[in-house]
């Protein structure tokens, strides 16, 4: 019995995204199956090929040995290379940025490993989020911090972000003693785009519903480098303190993870140069 031979034009197999001519505002990546990517555009689709234009001319390729097909912002890319969006550009450090999170975006997130929390973007102007802490105690459930922030947000333009939100925290119940709730309300700007920007805003602390008379002040901002490293810093302006809490570091990420590794002191305090170190991470899902 004769064995069929497959060849490419008896199999048709769609690939991932979408196969068209993009504007001029577009750049495509194109993941074929032998493993190589190219970047560039689509001039021309026929029934068998496409058309594909780089920098270094005009290439005809197979449809059948295309795995993928990624398109993105012409301003995403520099110097031919891809930079993906920030993934973690609604929060400085432990503070948020005024950037509430897109409709169905979320992440986890772990501070100093016991401090996990989850955030989820229920409207582009809607963002809640929460945790508790997992410190290895006696009674688990009832000696852990447990902590609620949600965000209303809003982008007016496209260097401009506004937003109002509440960290409610319940404190660990020990032995039969409830104590009250404490948190603090806020209000943030942040200038700028999610590579390059400045955040500042005023919070009130509050115990039981009862409010402080005087806020706390925050001043931020974020600076992308390189591709995959930003510069953090996180500086707080609390009531009582002679002196700011200050931090500096950096944020290492790719398309779905970013790891900040940074450092807190308390400017002209006890805590000398460089300070205390500090760590977090988050996962986008």
């Amino acid at each position: 019995m004769a064995i069929p031979v497959v060849t490419h034009a008896q199999i048709s197999i769609e690939p991932e995204g979408t196969l068209r001519i993009p504007d001029s505002a577009h750049v495509q990546m194109l993941y074929l199956t032998d493993g190589t990517m190219l970047v560039g555009r689509i001039t021309e689709i026929t029934d068998d090929n496409v058309t594909f234009e780089t920098d270094i001319g005009l290439m005809a390729i197979e449809k059948s040995k295309i795995r993928k097909i990624k398109e993105v912002p012409l301003s995403l890319m520099k110097g031919g290379v891809y930079w993906f969006p920030n993934p973690n550009y609604t929060r400085l450090f432990f503070a948020p940025t005024a950037r509430p999170l897109k409709q169905g975006d979320g992440y986890f997130a772990d501070y100093f490993l016991f401090f996990p929390m989850v955030a989820y973007g229920l409207t582009d102007n809607i963002t809640i989020a929460g945790g508790m802490s997992v410190v290895p105690i006696e009674d688990f459930f009832a000696n852990n911090l447990y902590y609620f922030t949600p965000k209303i947000g809003f982008e007016p333009s496209k260097t401009v972000a506004l937003s109002l939100g509440l960290l409610l925290v319940k404190l660990p119940s020990f032995g039969d003693e409830t104590l009250p709730a404490v948190g603090i309300a806020y209000g943030l700007t942040t200038f700028g785009n999610p590579n390059a920007s400045v955040t500042g805003g005023l919070g009130f602390g509050f115990v039981d519903w009862d409010f402080a008379d005087k806020p706390l002040w925050l001043l931020g901002g974020e600076g992308r480098v390189s591709r995959n490293i930003s510069f953090v810093t996180e500086n707080w302006f609390v009531p009582g303190l002679d002196d700011p809490l200050i931090s500096y570091g950096f944020r290492f990420f790719g398309e779905k993870l970013s790891v900040d590794l940074a450092l807190w002191n308390e400017l002209g305090g006890d805590f000398r140069f460089p300070g205390l170190p500090y760590i977090d991470f988050i996962i986008r899902f």
